[in-house]
């Protein structure tokens, strides 16, 4: 357990708090560039605990500025996009991307008013399908070459999802490899051929096994935690016999993103973005290393649950998750669907806008929730005293951070610690984008049995 002051510390994130001032460290997730697509490239942001207003100008530039107009206040979001910029509908007063007052229309002929007005402006980077913006004061930090970043277009696809709660509840349930053998516990399976874009739906690399079997049959995983350069690799083993173990590999990467296994082709690497204290967003690249993404397909799968514009969740607090008691009994362990994303929004808003840390005991099994939460720590205390946290990088530190490696396969019981890393470099690989990797090395013949078996 924890005091409410150690509690405070950790979760909230408004632009003075202790954990605030480390997360305008890196660049945030602001939003999807699906979202402005349409003929009024104009959106909203609260990111967190900060209104802003993100927009295409007609030269195709991104721009983020402060939401109200520094005239008397009123909401750019409502701004018209025309003459290079985005202007103030109650005025007229018009700002290009970088904030500069380009005109003030009501002001007498001559006026030079807007040569002294600026509006303050966000760096805004496009990265797969999402809009990073930098929040932070000075130069912004270089990109990691994550796989998520270095794969073409065709090989990606972004999405997002809103959770009513604080960020560190719903980023700690993807760094918990116990909870899935509960909470997304299936007690059938589905056809493999039916698992295209599904988490936990597929067999796991070198067998024919589904996921969802190992999960409900080998619920006591052995979780190994190592520390990295980046954050966290998290290793679980579920041993099937003597000969076998299932291995999982997944990581964390700091601040508050995972990289994760969905199946033997794709990963995903989220992110959990606070809007504000009590409100986040999940961000998502799926990343592939075999065949180009069916986006359309996965988009279709998404909208099933998620409305637009605000990606907000049909099943929710004020539905129940469409909890149904006959399921729970006879098809699933939640009785929610078979969206594993319901299962997880409940499980982190049934604690509450904030979890309340002082109730809490842990287990064996957080063993990584403890280790990120130290991390979080030391890395808030870093910047209290004007220390560079991790992964504030320059561009020779960013391209060291590349992978991360992932896997979700059966391998020996003996041997399994070389066995992941096999299976990794053999589908990074054979990706056609060519990731970067180790260059081969004399008898790395057995990789390519490796990659073959698990096709």
């Amino acid at each position: 357990m924890m005091s409410q002051e150690q509690n405070d510390l950790i979760t909230r994130i408004g632009p003075s708090a202790p954990a605030g001032l480390l997360m305008r460290r890196y660049w945030q997730p602001a939003a999807l560039v699906a979202e402005l697509k349409d003929e009024r490239p104009i959106v909203p942001v609260r990111l967190l605990g900060q209104d802003f207003v993100l927009f295409r100008d007609e030269a195709g530039r991104y721009g983020m500025l402060d939401r109200d107009c520094p005239h008397r206040g009123a909401d750019l979001a409502f701004g018209r996009l025309e003459q290079g910029g985005l202007r103030c509908s109650f005025h007229g007063w018009l700002f290009d991307a970088e904030g500069n007052c380009l005109e003030t229309p009501a002001e007498p002929a001559g006026s030079k008013l807007c040569q002294n007005i600026r509006q303050k402006s966000y760096p805004v980077v496009e990265k797969n399908g999402i809009l990073f913006a930098w929040l932070g004061e000075g130069e912004p930090s270089a990109f990691p070459e994550l796989d998520c970043f270095q794969a073409p277009d065709a090989y990606t696809f972004a999405f997002k999802g809103l959770i009513e709660c604080n960020w560190l509840q719903a980023l700690e349930v993807g760094i918990d490899p116990a909870h899935a053998s509960f909470l997304h516990r299936f007690f059938e399976d589905e056809e493999i051929t039916e698992a295209y874009g599904k988490q936990f739906r597929g067999a796991s690399a070198g067998t024919a096994i589904p996921m969802t079997r190992i999960l409900r049959e080998y619920d006591r995983p052995v979780i190994n935690v190592e520390r990295t350069e980046y954050g966290l690799r998290i290793i679980a083993l579920r041993e099937l016999d003597a000969e076998r173990t299932h291995v999982r590999v997944t990581n964390q990467v700091f601040p508050h993103a995972f990289v994760i296994p969905m199946s033997t082709e794709m990963t995903i690497t989220q992110w959990h973005v606070p809007v504000d204290d009590e409100t986040c967003y999940w961000y998502a690249i799926f990343t592939s290393y075999g065949k180009p993404v069916d986006k359309e397909k996965m988009t279709a799968q998404r909208l099933e649950l998620y409305e637009l514009p605000g990606y907000v969740s049909r099943k929710n607090k004020s539905n129940d998750y469409g909890f149904d008691p006959h399921e729970q009994k006879h098809s699933t362990y939640t009785g929610m669907g078979a969206d594993i994303n319901v299962h997880d929004q409940w499980a982190v808003e049934s604690m509450g806008r904030i979890q309340d840390r002082t109730r809490e005991h842990l287990g064996q099994s957080d063993k990584a929730i403890i280790q990120y939460r130290k991390i979080l720590r030391e890395q808030i205390d870093k910047v209290r005293n004007g220390g560079e946290p991790m992964m504030v990088l320059d561009a020779k530190a960013a391209r060291a951070i590349q992978g991360p490696g992932t896997m979700d396969g059966i391998g020996p019981s003996k041997g399994w610690e070389t066995y992941w890393m096999e299976v990794d470099v053999a589908r990074r690989r054979s990706a056609p984008w060519m990731p970067a990797v180790p260059p081969a090395q004399p008898g790395d013949e057995k990789i390519v049995d490796l990659v073959a078996a698990a096709e």
